[in-house]
């Protein structure tokens, strides 16, 4: 619905992709929600992630949905269009060649780096940034995946943007990052 999905992609039974970009080579398994979010190319994404899922407006006497969706309930003509424009401007971004871990959730407005890894379960309520490993509620960073010299080289080197030819005929070299770097570097 009103997305974009990229080539050689792979998207699972269940899943929702509404008002969102979905970037080449990327893939979702089974059950995943994704939702006004940008999402890179190349990325993992596991089983029943939600990527913006609905807020509920706290400073209301109730955070029930009946008061942004009135329509439903017979309380009104239109839903609340306030509520859903916010929802709208706090998008989600999520980098190339990102692992999101099974039922991990990626809170509203949050930004996660290229390279990232969400653990199963994580609930990343903060930006994450290139090549972070993140688990538990609420996220925390346990560590990098590489040292910042090689994730500032595979950042420069930016593979995800290659064509496909040039993916072709490298990709062997993708067993081994200090092959790569060395090569590509």
């Amino acid at each position: 619905m009103d997305s974009w999905i990229g080539a050689w992609t792979d998207i699972g039974p269940g899943c929702s992709i509404i008002e969102a970009t979905f970037g080449d080579y990327s893939y979702a398994a089974d059950n995943v929600s994704i939702i006004y979010t940008m999402v890179g190319k190349f990325c993992s994404i596991a089983s029943h992630v939600r990527i913006n899922p609905g807020n509920h407006p706290m400073d209301r006497v109730t955070p029930h949905h009946m008061t942004y969706r009135r329509v439903e309930y017979g309380l009104g003509e239109t839903d609340d269009a306030a509520f859903f424009d916010w929802r709208r401007a706090h998008r989600c971004v999520i980098g190339h060649d990102v692992w999101l871990g099974h039922a991990s959730t990626v809170m509203p407005g949050v930004n996660i780096g290229i390279g990232a890894v969400v653990g199963a379960g994580a609930v990343v309520t903060k930006n994450v940034g290139p090549y972070e490993i993140v688990v538990g509620v609420p996220a925390r960073r346990i560590r990098k995946r590489f040292d910042d010299a090689l994730i500032e080289k595979l950042l420069r080197i930016s593979w995800w943007d290659w064509d496909r030819a040039t993916l072709e005929a490298r990709f062997d070299d993708f067993r081994d990052v200090h092959v790569f770097i060395e090569k590509y570097g």
